[in-house]
């Protein structure tokens, strides 16, 4: 690891303002991801910023019926929370089957969205990749991508983004709040905050340079039969190879995401209008466009069969 300073920020639009001091500084607080990258040094930020201590750690209702789930979160709380359980169970399910115990007790709402989005050859050094390097090529592309990206790839990425939590806060419509250098706070729907890759892999969010996440808001409930299901080669902690989230009200209606097989959380609305002619139909649309490898043309089926399954437990 390579060496670097460090502050404790004192106030959320302090922070930003010191990650605007220090173009190359990184904010911290579980550190789940980015240690583990600084580790291997496929991260190197010459300055961190420990916002640990700028209670954002709340779960508080909003004025329009939602909740408002402040960027320090930890996972663990989240999923348990009494409010989460009862009127948005798709994503408490999420997270639970995101990670282990361990990681859930110290991941943070805002880290969970930032999680960089990356493959086996993101982390081996020897091999070309467009997100560490921009310009270096893709190993992926040619080399072994059974994991990798369907849909909404590109031909300088195939990696697919590693977060549960962020397929359920995509089909629940929520919204990012930050607070940016300047002391200016804007919020971001979910569906703008992630990016596909492009040409420019490395630049993963929307989020502009020294912009914090202050929170997560969650719109009012919408009721209805909500389910995660995650498919993965083994049962222990491990990436999706394809998941679902789904809100399913009783006229067949609702909302659907997809895990594992894009560069974000995928959902089109154009598919959700689909769901009352069942998986087929909405696979269709999801998937429409889909470019798999030979390795990876499972997963179109497999997202059918298991959105079929989600549908049939949503109806009973």
């Amino acid at each position: 690891m390579k060496s670097f300073t460090y502050e404790r920020a004192q106030s959320p639009a302090a922070a930003a303002a010191a990650a605007a001091r220090h173009p190359d500084a990184k904010f911290i607080a579980g550190g789940t991801n980015l240690l583990d990258l600084m580790k291997l040094e496929i991260e190197t930020p010459a300055h961190l910023i420990d916002v640990n201590g700028l209670a954002l750690d709340k779960i508080e209702p909003t004025q329009e019926g939602g909740l408002r789930i402040g960027a320090l979160v930890r996972n663990t709380d989240l999923a348990a929370d009494a409010r989460v359980r009862r009127d948005y169970a798709v994503l408490s399910r999420a997270l639970l089957a995101g990670a282990s115990g361990q990681l859930r007790n110290k991941a943070t709402t805002a880290g969970n969205l930032l999680q960089r989005t990356r493959c086996p050859y993101f982390y081996d050094t020897n091999q070309p990749c467009n997100k560490r390097k921009p310009g270096s090529g893709c190993a992926a592309i040619g080399g072994f991508s059974r994991q990798h990206a369907i849909v909404g790839a590109s031909d300088a990425c195939i990696a697919t983004h590693p977060s549960d939590m962020a397929v359920a806060m995509r089909a629940l419509d929520a919204a990012v709040e930050t607070v940016r250098p300047n002391g200016a706070t804007r919020t971001i729907p979910i569906a703008e905050f992630h990016r596909l890759p492009g040409n420019t892999p490395h630049v993963e969010t929307a989020l502009s340079p020294g912009e914090l996440i202050t929170a997560v808001t969650l719109p009012k409930p919408t009721g209805g039969v909500q389910i995660y299901r995650k498919v993965r080669d083994r049962a222990s902690y491990a990436f999706a190879l394809v998941s679902v989230a789904a809100i399913v009200q009783r006229d067949g209606t609702g909302h659907v995401a997809l895990g594992g097989v894009a560069h974000k959380p995928w959902r089109l609305e154009s598919a959700d209008a689909q769901l009352p002619r069942g998986a087929k139909a909405v696979t269709a649309e999801l998937l429409s466009g889909a470019k798999p490898t030979r390795e990876n043309a499972f997963k179109l089926p497999l997202v059918e069969r298991t959105l079929g399954a989600v549908l049939t437990e949503a109806k009973g």
